[in-house]
């Protein structure tokens, strides 16, 4: 049975439509759109990882060399130190995409090298703080337990299962940063491309506060707390101690949680924030939220200094790692004398030791 209606009764075509009604837009219910860094941010940022590169990268380099040719009387503690000046160096080695991203404002290398420079920036920036977890539990146990036994090949197995669950357990936290890809944020000329994190609508929210709870939990806290209680411990030990030794076991030690808590909690109390407003728990505005992109920028610079400031604090200001490198300086000038030389030299001191 077929149907008929008239259309004049449901549209009245005589109807005139008002055009020049005005609306107002609600600014609560836009997007926060994304302003270009200025020239001078984006050079100083630009600047900064490029200084950060350059200093990390000969300091760990310098580092790993060191432990390297004294291998014959490493201890557990110099072991963690190897491995963290290589996470240190792998992580410094991203910087120059950083740098690149902070003077063109736009990520040029690709999907898959967004992906594979964020994997490695998360796995090493877990790494590094494990190691730095490794380290205080290892002077920890060779302070407070003094009378035991850290050396022979029970303690050098355990040392290299320890190194081996770090960089597993590193990877596998790492993992979700394959949720990055690079992609255009809005229509803009010229168009700007970003390399962060995109998960689908539906599970956004899940999915980043799962990654960012990770981050903070197992990326700062619980590292935080097992130093704080391992070097709490130990200076505890060393206040009982006299001698010149223990004010330099406790200089170093103090350096150390410093420069830790200096570089890191800025960067995770900007993520926090950021986590939050994702979420909705807090009001903001749109020039709240541009404040915080900014934050983190500048506190993720901050973050990633830490690693050219380990070979500092780790080796420099060691007394182990100065004598070390002294005597691979000697043997080094004795190694590029003239034969003529050094039988000259030799000479001299038998005569020397005969008069």
């Amino acid at each position: 049975m077929a149907l008929s209606f008239n259309v004049e009764e449901y549209f009245d075509f005589n109807a005139t439509t008002n055009l020049t009604a005005t609306y107002t837009v609600d600014a609560n219910t836009l997007v926060c759109s994304k302003r270009f860094l200025s020239t001078t941010v984006a050079r100083l940022l630009c600047f900064i990882y490029v200084a950060i590169c350059h200093i990390a990268i000969p300091g760990n380099v310098l580092v790993a060399w060191v432990i390297c040719v004294n291998r014959r009387s490493l201890t557990p503690s110099d072991v963690y130190l190897f491995h963290l000046t290589i996470a240190d160096l792998l992580l410094a080695l991203t910087l120059p995409f950083r740098a690149a991203v902070a003077g063109l404002q736009s990520w040029i290398f690709g999907d898959v090298m967004c992906k594979l420079v964020s994997v490695v920036t998360e796995a090493n920036f877990y790494t590094s703080i494990l190691f730095l977890v490794c380290i205080s539990v290892d002077r920890y146990l060779a302070v407070v337990h003094a009378t035991r036994p850290h050396k022979g090949h029970r303690w050098r197995f355990r040392g290299r299962l320890a190194c081996a669950s770090v960089w597993v357990l590193g990877v596998a936290l790492a993992l979700p940063a394959l949720f990055n890809d690079a992609f255009e944020l809005g229509s803009g000329t010229p168009a700007r491309v970003t390399c962060s994190e995109r998960y689908d609508m539906g599970s956004a929210p899940s999915w980043r506060l799962a990654t960012r709870a990770l981050r903070h939990l197992l990326g700062f806290l619980l590292p935080l707390a097992v130093m704080l209680t391992c070097y709490g411990v130990t200076l505890a030990r060393l206040l009982r101690t006299h001698g010149f030794r223990r004010h330099r076991a406790m200089r170093v030690i103090v350096a150390v949680v410093a420069a830790f808590l200096l570089c890191w909690t800025p960067y995770h109390l900007a993520l926090v924030t950021d986590t939050l407003m994702r979420a909705d728990l807090v009001d903001f505005d749109c020039a709240a939220r541009r404040a915080v992109d900014m934050a983190q920028l500048v506190t993720q610079s901050l973050a990633l200094s830490h690693c050219c400031v380990n070979p500092v604090l780790y080796a420099i200001i060691g007394e182990k790692f100065r004598n070390n490198l002294a005597t691979l300086r000697v043997r080094q000038d004795a190694a590029s004398r003239p034969r003529f030389s050094r039988s000259a030299s030799q000479t001299s001191e038998g005569a020397g030791k005969l008069i």
